[in-house]
């Protein structure tokens, strides 16, 4: 794979590179393709607010830490996040595809800026409980 694999495409466009350095800071075109929730995603993206949890038991879940300090689990499997905005424009009004969180972790897998961390098989069963963080 080289230097410039690109991570998504839309109708043969390339529209993330998979390296930072590649990744031309364009704030309006996100802003066109994404809405509102592009600057503050980026925002999430520049404070490292992404982590990735995984167990040995090959499970995955991303926690967010949003702009006000919650902490926000999120599913890429099955897209969701359980903030308000997603709730809201997402889910009741059906104006939008996704939150700041769901960018927030889309934009960090594509630029490769995503915090790791490695759970236990009962931590992530608690996380994806919603009983408690690891």
């Amino acid at each position: 794979m080289g230097k410039n694999e690109v991570v998504f495409t839309c109708s043969g466009r390339t529209a993330f590179p998979r390296y930072p350095e590649n990744l031309s800071r364009d704030d309006s075109k996100l802003k066109f393709v994404f809405g509102t929730c592009a600057l503050p995603a980026l925002d999430l993206v520049d404070q490292r607010s992404v982590t990735c949890l995984s167990s040995p038991s090959g499970r995955k879940a991303f926690q967010v830490i949003g702009a006000s300090g919650r902490l926000y689990t999120c599913f890429l499997y099955c897209h969701y996040c359980p903030c308000p905005a997603f709730t809201y424009t997402v889910l009741r009004r059906n104006q939008g595809l996704l939150c700041k969180h769901i960018l927030a972790i889309y934009l960090c897998q594509a630029m490769a800026v995503t915090q790791q961390e490695s759970v236990s098989d009962q931590q992530m069963s608690a996380v994806l409980s919603g009983s408690g963080a690891p």
